[in-house]
């Protein structure tokens, strides 16, 4: 589990709580029902309006996605067994690769090796792969809008919750006591909108285009790595092409962990 979000969620709502408890709120009008159903089941009607069937589905195994420790590879590590296998190749040929393609976890990764030992040609498998890519990137994009578009709705659908409660206020003018609570009791559901849109929904949204970003990148470095290999490149060449896709903390990473440029051949 990804303890980092987790840590996120809770100092969130701990904000909340504290900063009502310092300016003398009673806290236990957060306990308000009304205003849990008209935010959670008005955000989730307002998803099921706006994604099929399908997407909507998806939501459970979009939630898994997010509170998972990232397992993405490492693009430092990746780079150093591209170079590793563009070293073995050109001492022993493309069909060296097929030892290292039973062993290769990355499934990405191990479908264009399979292609380059296939003896299939460059154009077609920048294509097959490319799409791929593609595919998964939409996959990752129509994921986050669900958030962000749960993100919207929550803030408006808490106002729409607090003119629902001030309506019932409004039918207890004479007893003023009771009216104080209702009042606050209205304004729950807008301040629940809000929490749940720009404290819960758009950071997860961000979170998820965050993910996604960073597994494209570094499916983008194995396309760039298998290809180089197959055009016979030695490993300087390659390094250097692929160390200018990497993020500056990743490149200062990965001349630290090789102890200056790779000697190449």
């Amino acid at each position: 589990m990804d303890i980092f979000l987790v840590i996120g969620v809770v100092t969130g709502l701990l904000a909340v709580v504290v900063g009502m408890i310092v300016k003398g709120a009673d806290v236990t009008v957060l306990l308000n029902p009304a205003a849990a159903i008209i935010i959670i089941i008005g955000t989730i009607a307002a998803v099921m309006n706006s994604f099929p069937k399908k997407d909507f589905l998806r939501i459970p195994k979009i939630a898994r996605v997010l509170f998972k420790e990232s397992k993405t590879d490492d693009p430092v590590e990746i780079i150093k067994q591209i170079i590793e296998m563009s070293q073995t190749t050109r001492k022993n040929g493309l069909l060296a690769l097929e030892s290292v393609v039973q062993s290769t976890e990355n499934r990405f990764m191990r479908k264009g090796l399979e292609m380059v030992v296939d003896g299939i040609e460059q154009d077609y498998i920048r294509e097959v792969q490319t799409i791929e890519i593609e595919q998964m990137e939409e996959r990752h994009r129509s994921g986050a809008s669900i958030f962000t578009t749960a993100g919207g709705a929550a803030p408006t659908l808490g106002v729409l919750g607090a003119v629902i409660g001030l309506i019932g206020a409004l039918g207890n003018l004479n007893d003023t006591e009771k009216l104080g609570h209702m009042i606050a009791a209205a304004f729950v559901a807008t301040l629940y909108g809000i929490f749940f849109g720009y404290v819960i929904c758009h950071p997860f949204a961000s979170r998820l285009k965050r993910k996604s970003h960073e597994e494209i990148s570094s499916m983008y470095i194995i396309l760039e790595g298998i290809l180089s290999i197959q055009a016979g490149e030695n490993s300087k060449s390659i390094e250097k092409k692929l160390t200018g896709m990497l993020e500056p903390k990743d490149r200062a990473k990965f001349e630290e962990e090789s102890n200056g440029p790779n000697k190449g051949e």
